[in-house]
């Protein structure tokens, strides 16, 4: 089941991706529902997600609280 939490959490955010707020208050969510291990996995994934989209840099701040 967690697995497929985070992947669906990892399809949610792509999608979203276009809108920095909507991406910002989509990753909030995934904070409050994620584990700890797969906040590990999420920040790792943000870090190789957001190289192409400086626009979603402020979001990973997120994360590193």
């Amino acid at each position: 089941m967690s697995k497929m939490m985070f992947d669906y959490t990892k399809s949610i955010l792509e999608r979203v991706s276009f809108d920095p707020i909507l991406f910002c208050k989509e990753l909030e969510k995934a904070i409050k529902t994620l584990l700890p291990y797969e906040m590990e996995l999420l920040q790792e994934w943000l870090l190789n997600f957001i190289i192409g989209k400086p626009e979603l840099r402020e979001c990973i701040l997120l994360v590193k609280v």
